[in-house]
C-alpha cells in the first residue's frame, strides 16, 4: 500500500500537506489522504494514476469486471465527410417512403447532457449501402487502396436499436438510440443486443454519478468509447435501475414533444400543458428526483461508504451548469438551436405558421383528432412528427406552397395566423404581422440550426424594403414555385399598385397630402415590385430544387431576395463554393455547370455514384505509396 494527498483543491498547499500530515499520524486521514495499492492502476486502460479514485471502482477495475465483460459493446461508427448530413426534416418523408428507412436512417451523432432521452436531429446518406460515402472516402485517401473502414466502422451495429452518447462532453449521458439508427464518431454507440444485463438497467446505471464520476477521472471531457468499454461494473444489478430509466426516457419525451424541430412534436407548450395537465418545469423536479434515485441505488450496488459518496460528488463534473453542445467530426458546435430558449409566445405563433403551410395538424389541439400513442422507445422513429399533418388530410387551408404577407390576399400569413390560433381557441398575441416581419425568421432560422447546419424550411422572399414578401415553404418546392411566384403573385400584385398609382396620378394637383404620400408610396413600391419579378424570372428558368441537397444549397440560388443578413451571408458563401466546384456531389451543380461535373465524375467514384454516373467512371491503379491528404470541400 501507497500513501497519496492530493493538494488540488487547496490554495495554500504547504500548509495543506502539513495538516494531512499530522491527522494521518494521529489516525484520522483527512479526505485528501488516499491509501491505495499501486498495483491496481494497471488494471486500468492506458495506466491511468488514479490514487484519488474511490476504492470500490479501483477493486473492480482490478478484476477486470467492465462493461466489455457483459456483453455490451461500445463503438464509433461513421466519420464520414459532413456532405452526407442532413437535418431530419430537409428529407422529405416521400423519399423515405419510395427508398426504405436505410437509404437516409437517423443517426446519432452527439448531444448536450441528456439523460436517458433525446432528439434524433441529424439523417445519414446511407442509399445503396452507404457506397457514395465509402467511394468518397476511398477517393480522399487513395493510399489505402479502396479501405474505407476507418472512417465507416462497426457497420454489424447498424440499424439496431442500443443506447448512445455524444463523444465530447463534460456532462455524460446516456440515452436511448432507436431502431433504424446509424452513428458517428460523436455519437458513439453501446450496443446491447449481447448484453447479459437488460438494457434499460443498463441506461440506469450509465446515468448514474459513479459512472460519470469514473470517466471524469479516466478520461476528462473526451469519453472515447474504448474508456467506456472499460467502465467497471458492479456484482450485480437492481431492476429498479431499469424502471426508473424507462420513466425517465417517457417523461423526458413528454418535455421534447414542445420542441417544434424534435420528430417528437406534438404541439406547442402553449397548448400541450394544458392538454396533457403538466409543465415542463415540474416534469423536469421529476426527472432531477429520479436521478437521485438513480445515484442512490448506485451507490450501494458499487459498495461506495458515505466518505466516498463525498469524494464522487465533489470530484464529478457530470452535472456541472454549462451545456455540452453537439459537435461534428470536424467542427465544434457555435450554435444549436434549443426549444426551451424560445419564448413560449414566439413558439405558439411558429407552430401557427406550420399550420398555415400545412405541416401542422391543428386539430389536436382541438380534439378532432387524437394525441398518438407513446411509441415503444426502441421502435424506429417515424419520418413524421406526430404533431405533423398526416398524409391525404386536409390541409387547414389550401395553397400553392407559397403564402404572403399582404393584407386583404387571399393567402395573406399574418390573418391565417389570427384564424390557426382563434380555430384552438387561444388569444391572439400582439401585432402578428409585425411580428411575421421583424421577428420570426430570426427565430425559426435558430429553432431549425443544429450543430453548424442551419435549415429553415419557411423562406421570406422580399422586395428591396421588405414592404411585400413572398413565403415559400421548402419541403413542397419544385422547379415551378418561382414561376408561380410571379404568375400567381407578383405580377398581379404589380398589376394592382400600377393601377392604385394611376389613378392618384390622374388625380394631378387636386392630390391631397395624404394623397402624395400614398402616390410616392405606391411609385416605390412598383419599381420594387418590378425588381422583383425581373429577379425571380432571372433565376426560374435554371433553378431545380432538390432536397436531397439540402435547404442551404436549395436557397443558395436566391441570396439576394433574403433581407436577413446573416442568412444571406451564408447563401452568397454556398453560392460562391457552388461556382468554385466545391459542392460538385449536389444535384444543383449539375443542373448549372453539367460538363464540368460530368468530368470529374470520370475520376471520382463519388460524384459518379451521386449523379447516376457511374459509367463515366474511370477507376485509377492502385496506390502502393504516397501518403499525402487529399481534402475534399463539404457541406
Amino acid at each position: 500500500m501507497s500513501i497519496f494527498i492530493g493538494l488540488l483543491n487547496h490554495q495554500e498547499k504547504g500548509q495543506a500537506l502539513i495538516d494531512q500530515i499530522e491527522s494521518f499520524r494521529s489516525g484520522h486521514p483527512g479526505k485528501s489522504t488516499f491509501e491505495r495499492n499501486t498495483e491496481s492502476f494497471s488494471a486500468i486502460d492506458g495506466a491511468a494514476f488514479l490514487y484519488s479514485m474511490a476504492r470500490p471502482l479501483l477493486e473492480l477495475a482490478a478484476k477486470g469486471q467492465t462493461l466489455s465483460t457483459l456483453g455490451a459493446d461500445a463503438r464509433q461508427g461513421i466519420g464520414a465527410a459532413t456532405r452526407y448530413h442532413r437535418l431530419w426534416w430537409e428529407i422529405l418523408p416521400e423519399t423515405i417512403e419510395q427508398n426504405g428507412p436505410q437509404s437516409w436512417p437517423f443517426m446519432a451523432h452527439g448531444t448536450p447532457y441528456s439523460p436517458f432521452y433525446k432528439p434524433s436531429y441529424f439523417r445519414f446518406k446511407w442509399l445503396q449501402g452507404g457506397a457514395e460515402a465509402k467511394a468518397d472516402i476511398c477517393h480522399r485517401y487513395p493510399y489505402l487502396n479502396g479501405n474505407y473502414g476507418f472512417k465507416i466502422q462497426a457497420e454489424e451495429h447498424y440499424f439496431l436499436p442500443g443506447l448512445a452518447y455524444g463523444k465530447r462532453t463534460t456532462n455524460f449521458s446516456v440515452q436511448v438510440m432507436p431502431a433504424d439508427h446509424v452513428f458517428s464518431f460523436e455519437g458513439t454507440v453501446i450496443a446491447t443486443t449481447s448484453s447479459r444485463v437488460e438494457p434499460w438497467t443498463l441506461l440506469g446505471l450509465l446515468n448514474s454519478r459513479p459512472v460519470a464520476y469514473w470517466l471524469s477521472k479516466v478520461c476528462a471531457q473526451h469519453k472515447a468509447y474504448n474508456y467506456v468499454q472499460a467502465l467497471p461494473v458492479p456484482d450485480e444489478f437492481d431492476s429498479r435501475l431499469g424502471e426508473l430509466s424507462r420513466l425517465g426516457w417517457s417523461i423526458s419525451r413528454t418535455i421534447d414533444q414542445s420542441n417544434e424541430s424534435s420528430s417528437a412534436f406534438l404541439l406547442p407548450h402553449v397548448i400541450l400543458s394544458s392538454l396533457i395537465g403538466k409543465n415542463n418545469e415540474d416534469l423536469r423536479e421529476r426527472i432531477s428526483k429520479i436521478l437521485e434515485d438513480i445515484d442512490d441505488i448506485s451507490f450501494n450496488l458499487f459498495g461506495f461508504n458515505e466518505t466516498e459518496r463525498e469524494l464522487a460528488f465533489e470530484s464529478s463534473d457530470s452535472f456541472s451548469d454549462d451545456i455540452q453542445n453537439d459537435e461534428s467530426d470536424d467542427d465544434a458546435d457555435e450554435e444549436t438551436g434549443n426549444s426551451d430558449q424560445v419564448d413560449q409566445i414566439d413558439a405558439l405563433l411558429s407552430w401557427a405558421v406550420g399550420v398555415a403551410f400545412g405541416r401542422f395538424d391543428w386539430r389536436l389541439a382541438t380534439g378532432e383528432r387524437a394525441v398518438p400513442p407513446e411509441p415503444d422507445p426502441f421502435d424506429p422513429l417515424p419520418a413524421k412528427s406526430p404533431g405533423m399533418l398526416p398524409g391525404g388530410a386536409a390541409p387547414f387551408h389550401a395553397h400553392s406552397s407559397i403564402l404572403v404577407d399582404d393584407k386583404g390576399h387571399p393567402h395573406d400569413l399574418p390573418r391565417l395566423i389570427e384564424e390557426v390560433l382563434t380555430r384552438v381557441q387561444t388569444d391572439v398575441p400582439g401585432d402578428v404581422r409585425r411580428w411575421l416581419q421583424r421577428d420570426f425568421f430570426s427565430l425559426h432560422l435558430k429553432q431549425y440550426s443544429k450543430s453548424r447546419r442551419k435549415a429553415p424550411i419557411y423562406w421570406p422572399l422580399s422586395t428591396i424594403s421588405g414592404s411585400y414578401t413572398l413565403w415559400l415553404y421548402h419541403p413542397s418546392l419544385s422547379s415551378q414555385t418561382l414561376y408561380t411566384a410571379v404568375n400567381d403573385f407578383v405580377e398581379p400584385k404589380l398589376k394592382q399598385v400600377s393601377r392604385d398609382a394611376a389613378t392618384l396620378r390622374d388625380k394631378g394637383t387636386t392630390r391631397t397630402r395624404d394623397d402624395e404620400k400614398a402616390f410616392e408610396a405606391l411609385q416605390t413600391l412598383e419599381l420594387e415590385l418590378i425588381e422583383l419579378l425581373n429577379t425571380l424570372l432571372h433565376i426560374a428558368p435554371t433553378y431545380r430544387p432538390n432536397h436531397d441537397d439540402g435547404v442551404q444549397i436549395t436557397a443558395a440560388p436566391l441570396s439576394q431576395l433574403f433581407l436577413h443578413k446573416p442568412w444571406q451571408k451564408i447563401l452568397k458563401d454556398t453560392w460562391a463554393k457552388l461556382e468554385k466546384g466545391d459542392f460538385d456531389w449536389a444535384h444543383l451543380a449539375i443542373a448549372y455547370w453539367p460538363d464540368r461535373v460530368r468530368e470529374k465524375c470520370k475520376t471520382d467514384k463519388s460524384l459518379a455514384i451521386a449523379h447516376d454516373l457511374e459509367g463515366l467512371y474511370e477507376p485509377a491503379p492502385s496506390i502502393e505509396s504516397g501518403r499525402k491528404k487529399k481534402k475534399g470541400s463539404e457541406a
